[in-house]
Formats: C-alpha cells, sequence, structure tokens
C-alpha cells in the first residue's frame, strides 16, 4: 500500500487531505511541525511527503533540506503546497529539491488525489484496486464522483458557515495590530494575522472559493513581507492591510456563489513618466496575473483611454505637461469612465496629496516607494470589486 506523510501544521486542512486519501485507499500519517514530520518520515518510511512551506519554527524549504541530506529519502517525492505570491520562498523550495511545486488558493481535494495519483501511482487496494469489468468501472468512476460533488459541497457550505466568525476575528487581529504602539508586539500582531489569513487561503482553497483564496493569499504575502521587513510597516501598507480586511468581509458576503469563482481578467492603464517606476508597477500587476499597458505621457493615455475599455487606472501625479490629478480630471469627463477606478502612485505623501486625489476623481493612493505586494494587493481589491459589483449607470 502506497503511504502518504502529510506535514501541515493547520488541522483542519491536514484533516481533510489525511481523510480523502484515506477513503482512496493510502495509508496516510500526518504531522503539524516539520521536526515531527522528519521523525515520523524515518519511521512510516513514506512513499510521498505533501508539504505546507510556511510552517513555524522549521520552514518547508529546510524541511526539504534536510530530507534530501539523508541517503533513504534523497529521491523520494516532496508535493509542496504555497503562495504562488512568494515567489522567492517557491524558487528557495525548487532549489532544495521539492519534486512538485502546487498553490493552495487553487488546489481542491481532488486536485490534491490527482496529483498524488500522477507522482506514487494508484493505491494497492480497495478502494485502490480498479474493478476487472468495464460496468464494474464505470459504477466506481460514477459513485467516485458523485461522493467528491458532495463532499466539496458540505466543505463549502461548512466554509461559508463559518466566515462570520473568521471576520470576527481577522478585525480583532487588525485592531490589535494598528492600536499597539510598540514595535515588537506590533511585529507580532502581524505574524498572528498572517497566520490566520494563511489559514483563510488554505481553507478557501479547498473549498472551491477561489475569489477569497486569491485575495488571502496576497494579503498572506504582504504581512508577511512587513513581518519580515518592519522597516516597510508605515502608513500607507498599514492602510492598505485595514482595507485588504473589510474587502475580505465584503466577499465573503458577494463572493461565494459558486458561479463567479473564475478569477477575473482585466485590462489596466499605467501612466508613469518614470520608465523604472512604470515597470516596477507592470512588475506588481503581473504578480497578479493582471495585464496591463504602461505609458510615459497623459497625451498617450488619452489616446489609448478613447481607444479602448480599461478597468483599472494607474497614474503618477508629478509628470511634465499635465499631472495626474489634472490628467484624473479629463479622464472622468470620458463617459465610459466616470467610475472606473482611479489609483495615484506618487512620491507625494502628504496630506495635500491626498486630498488633491480625492476632489479630481480618484478612488485610492499609495505612496512610493511602495511595495511590489502592497501594489498587488490593492489591484486585486479593485478588479475583484470592479467584477462583482454590477455595472449602474
Amino acid at each position: 500500500m502506497k503511504k502518504i506523510l502529510i506535514i501541515e501544521d493547520d488541522q483542519i486542512l491536514g484533516n481533510i487531505y489525511r481523510n480523502k486519501l484515506t477513503v482512496e485507499g493510502y495509508q496516510v500519517e500526518s504531522a503539524t511541525t516539520g521536526e515531527s514530520g522528519l521523525a515520523l518520515m524515518r519511521t512510516f518510511q513514506p512513499s510521498m511527503i505533501l508539504l505546507d512551506l510556511l510552517l513555524p519554527q522549521l520552514s518547508g524549504v529546510d524541511v526539504i533540506k534536510h530530507i534530501r541530506s539523508e541517503n533513504d529519502f534523497a529521491k523520494l517525492p516532496v508535493v509542496v503546497l504555497s503562495n504562488t505570491y512568494l515567489t522567492n520562498l517557491i524558487q528557495d523550495a525548487w532549489k532544495a529539491g521539492a519534486t512538485k511545486c502546487l498553490s493552495k488558493a487553487t488546489c481542491s481535494p481532488k486536485d490534491i488525489l490527482e496529483v498524488v495519483r500522477s507522482t506514487v501511482g494508484p493505491n494497492d487496494g480497495i478502494p485502490g484496486g480498479v474493478p476487472a469489468t468495464a460496468p464494474a468501472r464505470a459504477t466506481t468512476i460514477a459513485a467516485s464522483m458523485k461522493a467528491d460533488a458532495e463532499f466539496q459541497e458540505d466543505l463549502r457550505k461548512s466554509f461559508i458557515e463559518s466566515l462570520p466568525a473568521t471576520l470576527n476575528t481577522l478585525r480583532a487581529g487588525l485592531q490589535a495590530m494598528t492600536r499597539t504602539p510598540d514595535e515588537v508586539n506590533r511585529l507580532k500582531q502581524i505574524y498572528d494575522l498572517h497566520r490566520r489569513i494563511h489559514a483563510l487561503a488554505g481553507n478557501a482553497g479547498i473549498a472551491s472559493l477561489f475569489l477569497i483564496a486569491q485575495m488571502s493569499a496576497a494579503l498572506e504575502a504582504l504581512l508577511k513581507e512587513l513581518y519580515e521587513k518592519p522597516k516597510s510597516i508605515n502608513a500607507s501598507t498599514l492602510r492598505t492591510v485595514a482595507a485588504a480586511v473589510d474587502f475580505l468581509g465584503y466577499l465573503f458576503q458577494n463572493g461565494t456563489a459558486i458561479d463567479k469563482q473564475e478569477i477575473p481578467s482585466a485590462s489596466i492603464l499605467v501612466v508613469d513618466d518614470e520608465a523604472i517606476s512604470r515597470r516596477a508597477i507592470v512588475y506588481a500587476l503581473e504578480k497578479a496575473q493582471l495585464a496591463s499597458t504602461g505609458v510615459d505621457n497623459p497625451g498617450e493615455a488619452l489616446k489609448l483611454l478613447s481607444e479602448n475599455n480599461f478597468d483599472l487606472i494607474f497614474l503618477d501625479v508629478d509628470m511634465p505637461e499635465m499631472n495626474g490629478f489634472e490628467l484624473c480630471a479629463k479622464i472622468r469627463k470620458m463617459p465610459q469612465y466616470k467610475k472606473t477606478p482611479v489609483l495615484f502612485v506618487t512620491g507625494l505623501s502628504d496630506f495635500d496629496s491626498r486630498t488633491n486625489s480625492t476632489m479630481a476623481g480618484g478612488n485610492d493612493f499609495i505612496a512610493k516607494p511602495f511595495l511590489f505586494i502592497e501594489l498587488t494587493v490593492k489591484a486585486l481589491m479593485h478588479v475583484l470589486r470592479g467584477k462583482l459589483v454590477p455595472k449602474t449607470a
């Protein structure tokens, strides 16, 4: 019988993986820390390890390094579950010897099962054995598909029922984070909120609620960066975290319909006369798989806006000939862009600039220098909201 070891600190998620694989005939053991997982690996002798990269204390990357350093397990398949926004962490996992990397935000139990089958082969017993006759195989497949659908629906229902309590917990964590004046305590609150969002991303993904999962994954990456780089904590990043938690509340109410789970495409215009800054914004949008067009002057921007339909617009403020506020005012006079989200990205972070951005018709404000993932979070919020809110005249 094929043996699967799950190393996952979220016990709810770990139990879901374990139950699904056990029902399919695999022998499964699980651990909640890297240290206990390594100890269990040596006694259990698994055929494959399913590993969360974001573990407390000993990280998933370090776990892989330990596995590869032991001759008995140097070639053991290790499939990792991570956050696609944490690109450096994923690259480290590949370098350490990961066999395959999966996104927690988009993996259902069925997806996990298929990866296990493709990695170590089918299980060896009932229901792992395949019926000999064609009618028996068809009956087994039909029963399995029905069971999968029922299981997924139960997961989704349970997850949705838990959302009000989850939102209360997130808001309490956010309040504790923003009201803590002491830097050490604030970092602890950021870490605690990060762990809660990490669990939310995984649970939403396994419930096939991909809008919530995707938004949570982006916010998780932002919180992780703030924890690891405390100098990046400022009024702008804290406002972004607060807005993202509020937006998750909006998604809890409006983003759970099963027919609305496809991550929407969007067309985004970036206007900035500084090439490096413009490229940085485009790169941040690419992290969320959002297509964008960058231009270096307001005149070209107005031409593109008249010829195309953009879902979101990023504007620099300090540009020659026409500043961002003036450009925004002109954009608002175009009928198709009266309600299109406009975000100002500028080094002018004083109060007057924020006031001017609102008076010119801007929806949001982010100060340079910005974190890539902060801008990614901002963009996702506006794109997802724009796709969920009914268009009105």
